[in-house]
């Protein structure tokens, strides 16, 4: 029986070895806000420090890539290996809330983030972000690692920074409302497949 069949487990891990990277990551959806990151891109370390301790997550990521090039593809890849974690660690997510709501300032800067864990892959970003970069790391690619998690996690997201104006606190506030929104939404609530079709792929 394939993982998307069977009821969640709140757990799981995954490998990802390409030609540019190599990444493993473990996630417990039901954890205790504990973070292990080594990968050489410090910003995507800290953040998603922020994200597993304000979801009360678990979450250990070893990861190496071809950052002499750029971030991207390190970046893009853990959001993919992310994004797969949430899904397999939510199989047929048969007594979860399904939607999670957060909205988290920081700061000067206030971030809204809004999941469903529909099945169905959607990504909207709205961030009027000021610099290409936040330190050594391309601002573009906070909207490539969350696009990443959503697609593989088959969760309709919807992010936005409502006003801000430091980069860093924007990018934070984010990371934040993401991991609060995440950990309302695999609440357990009790019972079945919280759809009218009664499957949540």
């Amino acid at each position: 029986m394939s993982s998307s069949m069977e009821r969640p487990t709140f757990s799981a891990a995954i490998e990802r070895e390409t030609g540019e990277t190599s990444v493993r990551l473990s996630l417990n959806l039901h954890g205790q806000g504990r973070a292990l990151m080594d990968f050489p891109v410090p910003f995507l370390r800290h953040m998603l420090h922020l994200f597993t301790v304000h979801g009360s997550f678990d979450l250990t990521v070893s990861a190496t890539g071809d950052v002499d090039v750029d971030d991207h593809h390190l970046v893009e890849d853990i959001g993919l290996c992310l994004g797969r974690a949430i899904r397999e660690a939510l199989g047929n997510k048969a007594g979860i809330r399904r939607y999670g709501e957060r909205h988290v300032p920081m700061d000067e800067a206030l971030a809204r983030a809004v999941i469903d864990l529909s099945g169905r892959p959607a990504f909207v970003l709205y961030a009027g972000f000021t610099d290409a970069r936040i330190g050594t790391f391309p601002t573009e690619l906070v909207h490539e690692f969350f696009k990443s998690v959503a697609n593989e996690a088959r969760m309709a997201l919807h992010l936005a920074v409502l006003y801000g104006e430091n980069n860093h606190h924007m990018a934070e506030a984010l990371f934040k409302a993401f991991g609060q929104a995440l950990r309302e939404a695999v609440e357990v609530t009790g019972g079945g497949v919280r759809s009218s079709k009664g499957v949540l792929e």
